[in-house]
């Protein structure tokens, strides 16, 4: 199934960054996939989707998620020299 929200109006979730998006929706879809591979274990380590959705994979999932404000971004610290 496609999504009907377009990568361009994510961008504004994500500081207009392509990059940070691509890292954030990535981190989230294999907490995603983690949830969903333990989920008969009772291994609760990771939460699960926080939206309804037709579709079933992972990444847009996240994706989806991001569109719908569920999830808090973070700017990571500078590096060290």
């Amino acid at each position: 199934m496609l999504m009907k929200t377009k990568i361009d109006d994510l961008l504004q979730w994500i500081d207009n960054s392509r990059f940070s998006l691509t890292i954030t929706a990535a981190k989230r879809a294999r907490q995603i996939n983690n949830y969903f591979r333990h989920l008969g274990e009772g291994l609760g380590h990771d939460a699960g989707p926080q939206i309804r959705s037709a579709s079933n994979k992972a990444l847009s999932l996240a994706l989806e998620e991001i569109a719908a404000d569920k999830l808090e971004y973070e700017l990571p610290e500078e590096s060290l020299k």
